[in-house]
C-alpha cells in the first residue's frame, strides 16, 4: 500500500514528486524505488494536462462555482509561460527543464506542462524537458530527504 500512496501522492498538483519521495521514504519505501514510482506518477498526468487542461480551464473560467479556481489556474499557467518566454529566448527547452527541476512551490510538472501548452510548444520537446526537469527535482529532493532522514533519525541509505 505504501507504494500505491507514493504513486498517488506524486500525481497531486503542487505536491508531486517533491512530496512523494520524502513521504515514500518515510513510510519505508527504499529511496531508489520511491524515486522511480514518484517519477512515473508525476509523469502520468502530463499528456492529459498538455492536451486538455487548457481547454477545460478556459471552459470553466466563467462558471459560477469553479470559475475562480479555474481562472487562478489559467493565470498561474500564463504567468509561468510568460516568465519562461522572457528568460528563455531561444533556450526554451532548458528554461522549461530548469523551471520544472528546481523544487520551488508551483514550479513542477503540472505548471510546466500547462505553461508549455499555453505557449503552444512542441509536445515531444515539452515532455522531454519536463521529464528531465522531474529527474533533476528527484535528485535534489532525494538528496535532501536522505540527508535529512539520516541526520534526524540515524537512517542509512
Amino acid at each position: 500500500m505504501k507504494y500505491v500512496w507514493t504513486l498517488l501522492i506524486s500525481m497531486v498538483p503542487l505536491v508531486e514528486l517533491r512530496g512523494a519521495i520524502p513521504i515514500g521514504v518515510g513510510m519505508g519505501v527504499p529511496w531508489y524505488v520511491a524515486v522511480i514510482i514518484a517519477m512515473i506518477g508525476n509523469m502520468i498526468p502530463v499528456p492529459i494536462i498538455f492536451f486538455f487542461a487548457r481547454r477545460v480551464l478556459e471552459w470553466g473560467a466563467n462558471k459560477p462555482v469553479i470559475g475562480k479556481f479555474f481562472t487562478w489556474c489559467l493565470e498561474k499557467g500564463r504567468k509561468g509561460g510568460e516568465k519562461l518566454k522572457e528568460k528563455a529566448g531561444r533556450g526554451m527547452f532548458w528554461a522549461l527543464m530548469l523551471f520544472v527541476g528546481i523544487p520551488l512551490p508551483g514550479t513542477g510538472a503540472w505548471t510546466g506542462t500547462l505553461a508549455a501548452s499555453m505557449l503552444d510548444l512542441d509536445f515531444k520537446k515539452s515532455v522531454l524537458a519536463v521529464v528531465c526537469g522531474c529527474a533533476l527535482a528527484a535528485v535534489i529532493i532525494t538528496l535532501a530527504t536522505l540527508l535529512g532522514f539520516a541526520a534526524w533519525f540515524g537512517i542509512t541509505a
